[in-house]
């Protein structure tokens, strides 16, 4: 068993964090939600994952298989990072076009 895929699930997630939380605008905020959200994918596939496992299509239970239940979370994570990635970059589009900035702290002191 290796730990590589969970150091690197860890590391991915804390540059994420690190960068949402230094973001200064609204597009760098989205792009690091979005590595954030690939940390958690290669934790998920991580987890699901087994050592000459193939599909699990129709085969007799003695042969390994991968899980199929964490790849299909996979799916619905990639999903929902797509809508979230979505909304953020409409909000943004929102925000700048009504204050004339990207930056949070400058759309903090618009006042409609």
């Amino acid at each position: 068993m290796s730990y590589l895929p969970y150091a690197l699930a860890a590391w991915l997630f804390v540059v994420g964090l690190y960068g949402v939380v230094s973001s200064r605008n609204l597009i760098h905020l989205a792009v690091c939600l979005t590595v954030m959200q690939s940390g958690t994918y290669v934790l998920l596939l991580a987890i699901g994952y087994k050592n000459g496992g193939a599909a699990p299509i129709f085969r007799p239970t003695r042969h390994k298989a991968v899980d199929p239940v964490v790849q299909a979370l996979t799916l619905t994570d990639i999903v929902v990072s797509v809508t979230v990635v979505a909304l953020i970059l409409a909000l943004a589009l929102g925000a700048h076009k009504e204050s004339g900035s990207v930056n949070p702290d400058e759309i903090a002191d618009f006042s409609g």
